[in-house]
């Protein structure tokens, strides 16, 4: 059973695709609607036939990411234009996978996947 005190629904745009050459860089930028300050935003990715794989999240001045996924991604906001963007170097077959946008209250709380 699932309860829920509240529902917030956000908007997104985002590219239907995004192609790189290996060893290239990756940029997957989205358009939302939320306030920046208002949450952790956060991405995570999903490889065909794997479970979910977490990449990092920042929150204003503060970034966090995955020890092994440090180097590789970086996670840009600009509450100004209200995107935010993916960022990754040196990207490689291994990959390809569908990439999530989420956002969430505390760092405690509960995910919310708004892409």
């Amino acid at each position: 059973m699932f309860a829920s005190t509240g529902v917030k629904c956000e908007q997104l745009t985002q590219p239907a695709s995004v192609t790189v050459q290996p060893g290239q860089r990756l940029t997957i930028t989205c358009q939302v609607s939320y306030s920046m300050s208002s949450y952790y935003t956060a991405w995570i990715r999903q490889p065909a036939g794997k479970g979910l794989e977490w990449i990092g999240m920042k929150h204003t001045g503060a970034s966090y990411y995955k020890d092994s996924l440090k180097s590789k991604f970086s996670i840009d906001l600009d509450a100004s234009s209200k995107t935010v963007t993916l960022n990754g170097q040196n990207v490689q077959p291994g990959d390809t996978a569908v990439y999530y946008l989420q956002l969430n209250k505390n760092l405690s709380g509960l995910w919310t996947a708004v892409a």
